[in-house]
Parts: C-alpha cells; structure tokens; sequence
C-alpha cells in the first residue's frame, strides 16, 4: 500500500510519518518538497502531484494556523484550508483514494458548556474557523473515500506549543495573566496520528467506517489550568521558575484580531464506539511530553 503525506513538517505531519509506517510505502512532502509539488497555494500542482504518484491513502496535515493572522490575509487562508484540499479530495476520488483530513472545533461558535458532536451546528467566529469549515464541505462534495477529524488545542514536543511558551515566560516573569474562560482539551499529535493510523486500517477494510469524527483527549481545562499543570510538573521535574503569582483572566481581557471560542469541548464518542478506541485524559498526554522536553 502506498501512502502520502501532505504537510509532513507539521507536528502532525511529522508524528504521522512515524504512525503511518507500519501500513505501508510512505511519501511524506512539504511545501518545500523539490521532487513533488507539496505547496498548498498551488492546487493545480499539488493536484498533479496526486495524480503522477497515485497513493492508496493520501493524509492532509498541510493547513493555514495562524488564526490571528488569517484575519488579514483570507484570500491565502482558503487557499490553504479549503481550496487545494478540495481539490485534492476530487483527485481522490478520481483515483479511488481514501482521503484523511483535519479540522477544527473553530467551526463552531463556542457557545454553551457541553460538548458538540458531529451533527452539531456550525457557526465559526474567524477566518480559519470560516475556511476549515468550507475545507470539510469540499472534501464532503467530491464525494472520495474521505475521513475528517475535527480535533483541539493540539501540541506536541517537537515545534512550538503553548507549555513551552508558559515555561519560557513563567522563567522570565515574576507574575503572569492567563485566560481562564476558554475551556477545551490539550491534544498530542502523537495521540491524532494514532488514531488516524488506526481509522485508515479499518476504514480501508469497511467503508461504512467513512466520515467525520471528532477526536480529542479526555477530560477538559482551561488555559490556565493547563498551564498551571504544566508549571506543578515542571517544578516536580526539579525546573525552576522565576513566576510566583500565576493570576485567571477573561478572554474580554485579552483581546486578539481572531474571536476564539470559549466552548472548544468536542464530543468523541461517535469516533471511539465506531473504532473500539477509548482516548486518554490529556493530563496523561501533556504529562509524557513535558518529560521529553524538561
């Protein structure tokens, strides 16, 4: 079986290369990529480069994440989150493809405190929430073998992620601020490339198993609980650090170009009672990574 992945050099990208070995031959491209086209602002060429290697599986990790900066330059933001990955879907289904890609809980509103599943509305508040969402109805319209996993707040030790940046801060500062109002799950890319692993396998043996998902880890926190773990841990670990007095704010207090939802809680049930699969608490997660980076 051979599979490509697009956006190899993403934290999912990077951990699907891992994942996705045991399945077959792996084609793993970039943007940069010399040999195929793997730059999204180009379909047409990434497209192509679809059609010349003929995958059994094609994995899209490639995506416009700058949620604050995608608000100045929407036009590159759906070319990236929507266009090419349109695109691509149609050449999977052209090719007979089972195409897998991820979205966001930035397509809905936020509002509330439960969990949204699959059926849930959607009412995004942002460009990227705007063009993820139109990203999954393309994929949807042509019609291919597809898997969409809508997923959150996702890390992993290799790039930057958010317990690096308190940890740099919380060394430099004596006091810190931090939001306490948006409420979601810490995701490891580890944890979404596994998954993904094992959906491909099974999906490929039952095609009723297509479809959207959502997959996000365990339990819930809030940014600043988030990073107080990640402080408590990083104590623990003998690290020391400058900050003494780690204080809650509202999002109202903090104001960025891009409207966040306050509610990020997605509902997996669906994804582990279709797939036998039961998601760890992100504690657990967040936790092994803090012992590869400390």
């Amino acid at each position: 079986m051979k599979l490509l992945i697009l956006g190899c050099g993403g934290q999912v990208g990077w951990e699907l290369q891992r994942s996705l070995a045991p399945l077959g031959s792996v084609i793993a491209l970039d943007y940069d990529s010399t040999d195929y086209c793997g730059d999204f602002s180009k379909p047409d060429a990434v497209a192509q480069t679809v059609r010349s290697l003929r995958p059994d599986v094609i994995v899209n990790s490639a995506a416009h994440t700058a949620v604050d900066k995608a608000e100045s330059e929407a036009d590159f933001a759906r070319l990236l989150n929507a266009i090419t990955p349109g695109a691509v879907a149609q050449v999977a289904k052209e090719i007979g493809a089972l195409f897998v890609h991820y979205s966001t809980d930035y397509v809905f509103d936020g509002s509330g405190d439960t969990p949204r599943d699959e059926t849930a509305t959607t009412a995004p508040l942002s460009v990227y929430g705007q063009t993820k969402l139109e990203g999954e109805q393309l994929v949807q319209q042509a019609a291919c073998r597809h898997l969409i996993f809508r997923t959150s707040w996702v890390y992993s030790a290799r790039g930057g992620n958010f317990a690096k940046t308190m940890l740099k801060l919380a060394s430099e500062r004596d006091q810190l601020k931090i939001i306490n109002d948006q409420i979601g799950a810490p995701t490891g890319a580890d944890l979404l490339a596994d998954v993904t692993a094992h959906a491909i396998r099974q999906s490929l043996a039952d095609e009723k198993l297509c479809g959207l998902y959502h997959c996000v880890a365990g339990g819930e926190t809030s940014w600043y609980d988030y990073a107080s773990f990640v402080f408590e841990q990083a104590r623990k670990a003998g690290r020391e650090l400058k900050v003494s007095q780690v204080s809650p704010i509202p999002t109202s207090d903090y104001p960025t170009p891009a409207l966040r939802p306050l509610n990020s809680r997605l509902d997996t049930t669906k994804l582990q009672q279709a797939f036998s699969l039961t998601l760890p608490h992100w504690q657990k997660g967040v936790a092994r990574m803090l012992k590869e980076m400390l």
